[in-house]
Parts: C-alpha cells; structure tokens; sequence
C-alpha cells in the first residue's frame, strides 16, 4: 500500500484530531442517519475513512456490526484501543477495498478517504469500491464538501476551479500541543457532480441534503450548507424486487 499525503499529517495529530470542534457532533450525525436510513438491527456497516473511530464506535454502541477502514495506522491504533467485540478497524486504502456485497449500509463522512485525493479519477475509484461493498438494496451515505461554499467563504484558500480542488495551508497540533504547517487539499463538489458520479458507479440517487458538522438532517442543498450529504442505493436482488413489487 503506498503513501498518502494525509498519512503524516494524521501521525502528528493522533488524538488531539478528536478536539476539533467538527468532531463533536458524532452523536447527532448517527441519530440522524439513523432516522433517515432505519438499518436493521445488527446490520453490517462499512465505515470509509473511519479516523479515530468516531462515528464506528458509536454505531457499535448502538448494535451494529462494524468494521471501519483508514489510510492512517496511527488513527487505526487510537480506534482499535477503545473497539468493543463488533467493531472491527484495518489500515486500508479505500481505492483497493476487497469487499464484495458484504455490507448493508456503507459510510463515508467528514471527507474520509472521498475528498482527500488529488489525482483525477481516485474519488470516483472510492465510490466505485463503496458501492460494490454493498449488497443488493444497500445504501450509501456519503459527505462531500460544497463547493460554492468554499468559493465563497474559504477566502484566504486556494480553489483550482478546473480540478474542484481547495488548497489550504493550516496549523495543526499534537497531542503535547506542538505546532506543525501542513497543507491540506480538499475535492469539492456540487450536488449535480454527486448524482452525475453515484450514477456513473451504478447506484440510485435518493437525495443530497445541504448540512453541516453536527447538523445532518433532511434538507435542501444550498450555497450556505458547508457540506452536501448524498444519500445512495444499490439495485434490490431479483427476489427482493419481485417481493416488494407484490
């Protein structure tokens, strides 16, 4: 597995990532998933880009069988101390998933693993591996920054209009508070490149709700939601089908 840009500046953060004040609103974001979705009980999910384990660890709270995948190994170490029995986490790049119609709910929220490539085609690659994880009738849940967002607010970033790329230069700390400068790069999207490429990567569209860090719900997409949250389904099995066609 190669290298990610993203890998050092998660090694820096450790567990300091987890004082941001975007990772806060774990529990809401899971309620309203939830609400929006109603998984079965014990249901199989995928969380993509899981980092420290933040929303994985909430859903095994809640029953689910889980298993969440990062690039970094450092995140991976910090998810896997606090793992219950149904909760599982490997260091895995997202664009070579191996799993085939194994889960009935996949996730991929915060910009974790879609969102955080740089070459032309990885974030399609990414969607294309979440939705072959899924079985028949599975769904998506996927987060995506707002691009006419981060035009319009991000203002001291640079936005490559041309690739739908925001590049940002930031201070992070670490644990012991240590400063470093890193730069971060972010892919941005409009609610019609979301449909345009869920459909591409055969799944069905149900929605794009605009919606904030800690404020998911139903909605429409707008220029001021900082993120879009599209919501994604695979085809029904034949049988499945037949059965709710009556």
């Amino acid at each position: 597995m190669g290298s990610h840009w993203f890998e050092p500046v998660a090694d820096h953060l450790g567990d300091a990532y987890l004082r941001y004040s975007f990772t806060k609103g774990t529990r809401q974001e899971i309620d309203a998933i939830e609400e929006m979705l109603r998984p079965g009980p014990g249901a199989r999910i995928l969380d993509v880009g899981c980092g420290p384990g933040r929303h994985s660890l909430e859903l095994a709270a809640r029953g689910y069988d889980v298993t969440g995948i990062d690039i970094s190994s450092a995140f991976i170490e910090i998810a896997r101390s606090a793992a219950p029995e149904n909760a599982r986490f490997e260091r895995m790049d997202a664009r070579a998933m191996p799993f085939r119609a194994e889960f009935d709910l996949v996730i991929c929220l915060c910009q974790g693993a879609f969102g955080l490539m740089t070459a032309d085609g990885d974030d399609e690659t990414v969607v294309r591996r979440m939705a072959e994880a899924l079985r028949p009738g599975g769904r998506l849940v996927l987060s995506a920054f707002n691009a006419y967002f981060a035009v319009k607010y991000f203002t001291e970033a640079e936005f490559d209009a041309d690739a739908g790329v925001n590049h940002e230069i930031t201070v992070v700390r670490n644990p012991a508070g240590e400063e470093r400068t890193v730069d971060l790069w972010t892919g941005c999207y409009t609610p019609r490149e979301l449909r345009l490429l869920a459909r591409e990567c055969g799944l069905s569209v149900e929605a794009v709700h605009g919606v904030d860090p800690g404020a998911y719900r139903p909605g429409p997409a707008t220029v001021e939601s900082s993120e879009f949250l599209l919501i994604a389904s695979t085809a029904p099995s034949r049988r499945e089908g037949a059965r709710s066609g009556g």
